[in-house]
């Protein structure tokens, strides 16, 4: 049975590095945050995808146990072009064609509407919202976003925020949301309208956790090889809400661990193109990397 439910996006990615390229490879808010949340837990997606979507890439998220009832199949599959120099904490978008995505209403399926745990990854704020009023009673959600709902449809931001325990954002959108610089008083802002914690990414430079009167500052892996930065965050958001799924211990200590966990899950994605590196990645290696990062912070 899925016990962890993701709103996001299923995509095909063009995607060119410094470090090579790959054409029309499989990508997606969702599509990340399931393959990061399955190491865990058994997720379940709602999303659209296109008669174009190969059928090699529907088998991959099944035979990770992902429940994929809630795709709907309409034209064409949502396709993003970006690009990253060697400043890889930025990409810039050559193109987006929305295709199916332009006009998707998300439903969520009879046997999901139990599921206790929601993600709410990246997409349109309106669509996270329709999907919490379909649910019955969830007990735990995590939401993220990006910049370009935070300037398009803030309103609709903040009311997503407003139903989340958790909220996800990177350094850039939380200062944009709350018009400042200081990402202690954007965290305190967000805390105000009723999450219990805020966790602002900072790519490579790690993540900060806030709650009510706590923080906890993770620090970034050290890298030596960075392939494709693209889907980290979302796989960051799946580890995280994944492993609470799992312990279903949800006090601020167990955010911390689940922070960690994000954070190593992200760090392999980096190491190629798509979801080429999570494919083959282990619980052993997740957790002789979780280990490392234990040591990185005892002083």
């Amino acid at each position: 049975m899925n016990d962890v439910l993701i709103i996001g996006t299923v995509a095909l990615d063009t995607i060119e590095t410094p470090f090579g390229r790959v054409d029309r490879a499989l990508g997606g808010s969702a599509t990340y945050a399931s393959f990061a949340a399955s190491f865990f837990s058994k997720p379940a997606i709602i999303s659209v995808i296109g008669q174009d979507f190969p059928r090699e890439y529907t088998e991959l998220l099944k035979n990770k146990g992902i429940g994929l009832d809630g795709i709907e199949i309409k034209d064409k599959t949502f396709h993003w072009e970006g690009a990253y120099e060697f400043n890889m904490n930025e990409a810039k978008t050559k193109k987006t064609e929305l295709n199916s995505l332009e006009h998707f209403k998300a439903k969520v399926p009879e046997k999901y509407k139990s599921i206790k745990n929601v993600f709410l990854a990246n997409i349109d704020p309106e669509q996270q919202l329709e999907v919490l009023k379909q649910m019955d009673e969830p007990e735990f959600i995590v939401m993220d976003t990006m910049n370009f709902w935070i300037i398009h449809k803030k309103g609709y931001v903040i009311e997503a925020i407003k139903k989340a325990d958790v909220v996800l954002l990177n350094d850039g959108e939380a200062r944009m949301l709350f018009s400042t610089v200081s990402l202690v008083k954007a965290a305190n802002e967000a805390l105000k309208l009723g999450p219990k914690a805020v966790i602002i990414k900072k790519g490579e430079h790690g993540a900060l956790l806030f709650t009510e009167g706590k923080h906890f500052n993770a620090p970034g892996y050290p890298l030596e090889l960075i392939k494709d930065p693209t889907g980290c965050g979302d796989c960051f958001g799946g580890g995280f809400i994944g492993y609470l799924a799992k312990t279903k211990d949800f006090s601020e200590r167990n955010f911390r661990k689940a922070v960690i966990y994000g954070s190593v899950i992200a760090s392999h994605n980096a190491e190629d193109f798509s979801l080429n590196r999570l494919k083959s990645l282990t619980m052993a290696e997740i957790e002789k990397r979780y280990r490392e990062f234990e040591e990185i912070r005892e002083f």
